[in-house]
């Protein structure tokens, strides 16, 4: 359990109200996972606006769970946000990912989800 993710600022805001944890739970299942594949599209098609809102979008949840990637996913983010065309984020785009993928996994299974 908590392996890649925290519960401690969830907790926090929760009050340690289990039901409220288990519903913000819930609501980075529903949302992170769908926008972590438009984020991955967006990237993929160079849609540097689309990328920017996806990733803006993440950022609170990223950083409410603490995967330990909410830099990485400022600077695709960023990438996205200043239409940086010389740079190339693929690999932190599969850091992002890959956290996004493995908290998903953990969340339903330590959740029964």
């Amino acid at each position: 359990m908590e392996q890649h993710y925290k519960l401690h600022r969830v907790r926090e805001l929760a009050d340690n109200d289990e039901d409220f944890i288990a519903t913000l739970a819930e609501a980075f299942l529903e949302e992170v996972p769908v926008d972590a594949d438009r984020l991955k599209k967006a990237v993929a098609e160079k849609n540097y606006q689309e990328a920017y809102q996806a990733a803006h979008k993440m950022k609170p949840t990223i950083d409410l769970f603490e995967l330990g990637i909410l830099d990485t996913l400022i600077e695709v983010q960023d990438w996205g946000k200043f239409t940086q065309t010389e740079v190339d984020v693929t690999n932190q785009l599969e850091i992002v990912i890959d956290k996004v993928e493995k908290a998903v996994s953990e969340i339903k299974s330590d959740f029964n989800l």
